[in-house]
């Protein structure tokens, strides 16, 4: 692995996984494979769960890890090639991008979508722009269109979650749209459906109004319907997440209370684990009942994000050090 921007970037899921799940079980196991390394983490928007369990993975492995917030303690980046500089922005990525290279062994980015142009977010220039200028592996703790560091995690609390041994069918994984008060972008649901369907272990449907369609780069081989009863019958897990319109970019049409998941709604289920990626409003995304009851996922899966990242780094530490794993 030369970086971690998409499932792309993994040769195998299942060992990767395997991989975080025994950093789990001994989390210091490799805490000299990361010595006298630096990791920087820089975040062009907020973040909780990414940024401390990507702290914690990488202390975890010896690294020594700076965080840097570009939004509020740097100067404003420009990613325009050939731009003229006559605006607000003070510094081209191509001039800060190579010495973050020298300071750091490997580069973290947390960038974000704007939801105005889809075709400026889903270009992904921001982060291109620090792979082709930084000369050290890069890491996505989220871009404007994928969020792969969540959905390896995701993936990991699906297997550890499930008791495939015991079945005679693929598991039934369910994605489905919840209602939320403003536009949020299809990073989650994007990158979910992306690795799931990589994955290619389950049976996976995604349910949505009509008009909330992701782009079909991330969702081919999924089954799409607009009825959700239909999605949620004999579902062994349910991701519930909430997205903004892809082809009317960053609308929201949609706002109806009906698509949140209740206990009743759970009924339809094979007594499915719920899952969300957080933060979650609640009772209206989620109602308090599914997310503090006995079926939900939410806090084992955060607290899984560490792993996910702590096998991420380890990999890149290996790769650097020209070993092959």
């Amino acid at each position: 692995m030369k970086q971690f921007i998409s499932v792309h970037d993994v040769n195998n899921i299942n060992a990767l996984v395997k991989k975080a799940l025994a950093y789990k079980a001994d989390p210091f196991a490799d805490r000299h494979l990361g010595a006298d390394k630096r990791i920087g983490l820089l975040f062009l928007n907020p973040s909780l769960r990414t940024r401390l369990s990507t702290q914690i993975a990488a202390k975890n492995l010896g690294m020594e890890a700076v965080v840097f917030n570009v939004d509020k303690e740097g100067w404003a980046l420009e990613f325009e090639e050939g731009a003229i500089m006559s605006g607000n922005t003070v510094e081209h990525i191509k001039d800060a991008a190579p010495i973050l290279g020298q300071y750091f062994d490997i580069l973290c980015i947390r960038t974000f979508p704007s939801l105005k142009n889809k075709e400026d977010d889903y270009s992904e220039m921001f982060i291109k722009q620090f792979i082709k200028y930084a000369g050290v592996p890069v890491v996505s703790l989220e871009s404007a269109t994928l969020h792969p560091l969540q959905s390896l995690t995701d993936i990991i609390t699906i297997q550890e979650n499930s008791k495939s041994e015991n079945r005679n069918s693929k598991l039934k994984i369910v994605l489905t749209w919840a209602p939320h008060i403003k536009p949020l972008p299809q990073c989650v649901a994007n990158s979910f459906a992306q690795w799931i369907n990589t994955w290619g272990e389950a049976e996976f449907v995604i349910a949505h109004p009509q008009d909330y369609e992701l782009s079909e780069a991330f969702t081919k081989g999924a089954t799409i319907t607009h009825n959700q009863d239909e999605a949620l019958k004999d579902a062994d897990f349910v991701y519930v997440k909430n997205w903004s319109t892809f082809t009317d970019y960053g609308k929201v049409y949609e706002n109806d209370p009906e698509w949140m998941l209740t206990n009743e709604k759970l009924k339809l289920t094979n007594n499915a684990k719920v899952m969300h990626c957080l933060p979650v409003r609640r009772n209206v995304e989620l109602s308090d009942e599914v997310l503090d009851g006995p079926n939900s996922l939410v806090t084992k899966q955060a607290g899984n994000r560490v792993w996910a990242a702590q096998a991420v780094l380890a990999t890149l530490l290996t790769s650097l050090e020209g070993r092959t794993e």
